[in-house]
């Protein structure tokens, strides 16, 4: 398994303009897009990348065998580097593969449900990767040297990296195989992001009845809780995770927003940029969290729910839920894990919260109890206990995972046999941790 980080370290005082070279760059892949799309029926027939640079640059490199093109690029970009080239080829004709699969699927669905068509990909914030020994050499622990466009054409500067950026690599990234860098902007400052890839071997899939796992719960107001569980249904350990004080950051961050938005401001970019930040920081911590907690009960797999966080907003709560991270938390746990050794399982989240562990039916939240307070965090089962909503969505989560485990190990036959004696785990999308009790005791029977 191959997993990918990357670490931004932040140049120096530069004594060029470095923004005419990601114009250039993204000059280059605005024209190669227009040429793919131009031609994309050849285009279309490439099995990847490499066969659309090459078909690229028949249509648009002159050479003696060829010297005349149909889209002569020279003659717009002066000695650009053959490499860059590439890497722009490489981008348009991935941005035009995504369009045409989207205008072909925007095609083919029926008219009430069409929406808008898509749109021409455009080159956006595209940046050029810095390929070594053509773009990028290493001069010195701390300083390098790159090719930029300056004084009309491509040039080498020396350039400073700075020394807390690097000495993080040193320390962290020893064992890791070194990309090449891609020169970025972001705000006034200029920086060279390196991607670090490495192999990780994750140990052979253990019997499920000597698994032990750490069911996740993420939430939009409490950060998330984790819940170990054994096969048996045993619960051994619970942690909250809350951050009260990150979470008032946000809220503040966002009812700013409300505020701009309610005097008519329509473009906020820095109170956008403040309110995503905030979000970033919660999601980091709760990654760090999960991954802590699972160290601490030794557990072989990471549980979480497969959300699907895509389409439109809505209700009071529609701002909080485009800056919820969940997507971004599951990946950070996803490579911290995979790094120590465990798995990561993602389960139906379809009613993991809205159904009790202990099968007693579906819970009332909020408004629908009394006795909650209209709380969202606490939930009353049909029994007329108060519980903590996340707490008991947790259980679900890791019953699922058993349960699913359970039945894929057996035969067809056997699987029928336990269906029948439990019909709730025929159906995951209502199982609960009394499913998975039930479904033990019909094992052992």
């Amino acid at each position: 398994m191959r997993i990918l980080t990357s670490y931004s370290v932040r140049l120096g005082a530069v004594p060029v303009r470095l923004q005419d070279t990601l114009d250039r760059y993204r000059a280059a892949v605005a024209f190669f897009i227009r040429v793919v799309d131009a031609e994309w029926p050849a285009f279309a027939e490439c099995g990847g990348s490499m066969a659309a640079v090459r078909q690229a640059e028949h249509l648009c490199v002159a050479t003696r065998m060829h010297p005349l093109p149909r889209y002569d690029f020279a003659a717009e970009f002066y000695k650009f580097p053959s490499y860059m080239r590439r890497a722009a080829i490489a981008e348009a004709y991935g941005h035009v593969s995504s369009y045409r699969t989207r205008l072909s699927a925007w095609r083919s669905a029926p008219s009430a449900s069409r929406g808008r068509r898509p749109g021409m990909p455009e080159a956006g914030f595209a940046c050029p990767a810095m390929y070594r020994d053509n773009s990028f050499v290493r001069t010195g622990t701390y300083t390098a040297r790159i090719k930029v466009w300056v004084r009309s054409t491509w040039d080498w500067i020396d350039v400073a990296l700075r020394k807390t950026d690097v000495d993080y690599i040193l320390r962290h990234c020893a064992s890791r195989t070194e990309c090449v860098p891609t020169l970025r902007r972001r705000g006034k400052n200029w920086s060279l992001d390196f991607a670090f890839e490495e192999g990780v071997v994750l140990p052979e899939k253990k019997n499920i009845d000597n698994t032990r796992i750490l069911s996740v719960d993420l939430g939009v107001n409490s950060a998330c809780v984790c819940s170990a569980m054994e096969p048996d249904g045993t619960v051994t350990g619970r942690r909250f995770l809350r951050l009260p004080g990150e979470n008032d950051r946000l809220e503040h961050c966002l009812g700013l927003l409300r505020k701009a938005q309610g005097r008519g401001a329509r473009r906020m970019p820095r109170l956008w940029a403040a309110a995503r930040g905030a979000a970033d920081d919660i999601a980091v911590k709760t990654a760090a969290f999960i991954i802590e907690t699972a160290v601490l009960y030794g557990v072989d797999v990471i549980v979480m729910e497969a959300l699907d966080t895509g389409g439109r907003k809505r209700g009071s709560k529609r701002q909080r839920l485009t800056l919820w991270k969940a997507r971004y938390v599951q990946a950070m746990v996803g490579q911290k894990a995979h790094r120590l050794g465990m798995r990561v399982s993602h389960v139906c989240a379809r009613n993991t919260s809205r159904l009790a562990f202990d099968g007693s039916g579906a819970v009332r939240r909020g408004d629908e109890s009394q006795r909650t307070g209209g709380r969202w965090s606490l939930c009353e089962f049909t029994s007329g206990k108060i519980y903590n909503c996340d707490l008991n969505a947790s259980y679900n989560i890791g019953a699922r995972y058993y349960i699913r485990e359970i039945l894929r190990e057996k035969s067809e036959r056997t699987r029928s046999v336990l269906e029948a004696k439990v019909p709730a785990v025929s159906k995951r999308s209502t199982c609960t941790l009394s499913d998975l009790k039930d479904l033990r005791a019909a094992l052992a029977a």
